[in-house]
C-alpha cells in the first residue's frame, strides 16, 4: 500500500485489516468466487470501507483491487451482484456503490449506469427495497428498507447535485418518517430501538450516528424535526466534545480507531463534518 500520510494507530489498523485479506478464500476479502459481501465484519465491504476511513485511496493497488473485483459483478443494466452470476438485490448495489464512492470512485464513469439505475428504482414510498420477505407479508414489510435506503443516500452524496435531487428528498422524507415510526421496516426489519441509539463507529450498519452523519450531507433534512432531535440525541452522548463508541463489532475488537468505551479522533472527524455540513 501506498503511505496514506496516518499515525502509528492507523498504520496498525491497516495491518490488521489487511492481515485479513484472504480470509475468505480469496483476494481482497472475497471468498473464493467473488462474493465480496460475505465473512463480515471481514469481508471485501466491510473492509474496503474501513480503509477508506483510515485513508485508502483510489491509487492504491488495494483500492484498485477491490474496485475490480466489485466493478466485475456490474450488470448492462447497472445493478451490481453480490458475486459473478448471483442474483442481485437493491442492498447489493447499493452497498457496492457507496464503497466504491468510498474509495474514489465516484466519478469513474462506470458508475454512471448504477447511479442512474438507482434513481430509476426508487419505491413508491421514496426508498428502496428488496424483493424477498423473509418475514411474510405485511404493511411494514412491504415497505422500503431504511438501512438500504441510508446506504443508497451514502452513495449518492458523493455525487452533489444529487443532494438536492427529488429522488434524494423523498428517500430523506422516508428516513426522517421513520425516526417516527421506529417499528421495523422492510422485508429485512431495519428498527430504531436500543440497539441503534447506541453509538457505532466505522459506518457499517444501521445506526444513529451513520444516521445523523449521512443525513447532515442533504439540506432537506436540516431543519426537519426529526433530524434535529437525532442530531441532539447524538450531540448528548459527546464526552468533552468526543465521540465515544459504545458498540464495537466483537470481531474487530483489535482495531484501535473504533474501540468501544473510548474518545475516537477518527468518529470525532466525522462528528465535525456533521458540524461543518450544518455550519454549525
Amino acid at each position: 500500500m501506498v503511505d496514506t500520510g496516518k499515525d502509528s494507530m492507523a498504520r496498525a489498523d491497516i495491518g490488521v485489516l489487511l492481515a485479513q485479506r484472504h480470509a475468505n478464500g480469496g483476494d481482497h476479502w472475497a471468498s473464493a468466487d467473488g462474493r465480496w459481501g460475505v465473512g463480515s465484519p471481514f469481508s471485501t465491504l466491510d473492509c474496503g470501507l474501513m480503509l477508506a476511513e483510515l485513508g485508502l485511496k483510489a491509487p492504491d493497488p488495494v483500492a484498485r483491487g477491490i474496485a475490480d473485483l466489485v466493478f466485475a459483478c456490474q450488470t448492462d443494466d447497472g445493478r451490481i451482484r453480490p458475486g459473478p452470476h448471483l442474483g442481485v438485490q437493491p442492498c447489493h448495489t447499493g452497498n457496492a456503490t457507496r464503497l466504491l464512492c468510498h474509495l474514489g470512485y465516484a466519478r469513474d464513469s462506470r458508475l454512471a449506469l448504477t447511479f442512474d439505475h438507482l434513481l430509476r428504482t426508487q419505491a413508491a414510498d421514496g426508498g428502496w427495497r428488496c424483493s424477498v420477505l423473509k418475514f411474510g407479508a405485511s404493511p411494514d414489510t412491504d415497505a422500503s428498507n431504511p438501512g438500504v435506503t441510508l446506504g443508497v443516500l451514502d452513495a449518492l452524496r458523493f455525487r452533489k447535485p444529487l443532494t438536492t435531487s427529488p429522488e434524494a428528498e423523498r428517500a430523506v422524507d422516508t428516513l426522517l418518517e421513520h425516526w417516527s415510526i421506529r417499528r421495523p421496516l422492510g422485508p429485512c426489519r431495519f428498527g430504531i430501538g436500543s440497539r441503534f441509539m447506541r453509538v457505532e463507529y466505522p459506518f457499517l450498519r444501521y445506526n444513529l450516528f451513520s444516521y445523523v452523519y449521512i443525513l447532515s450531507f442533504y439540506p432537506h433534512a436540516h431543519r426537519h424535526p426529526a433530524f434535529l432531535e437525532a442530531l441532539e440525541t447524538l450531540r448528548a452522548k459527546l464526552v468533552d466534545g468526543q465521540v465515544v463508541i459504545e458498540h464495537q463489532n466483537p470481531g474487530l475488537k483489535a482495531l484501535q480507531f473504533c474501540r468501544a468505551g473510548a474518545p475516537s479522533a477518527a468518529a470525532t472527524r466525522r462528528w465535525r463534518d456533521v458540524l461543518r455540513n450544518l455550519k454549525q
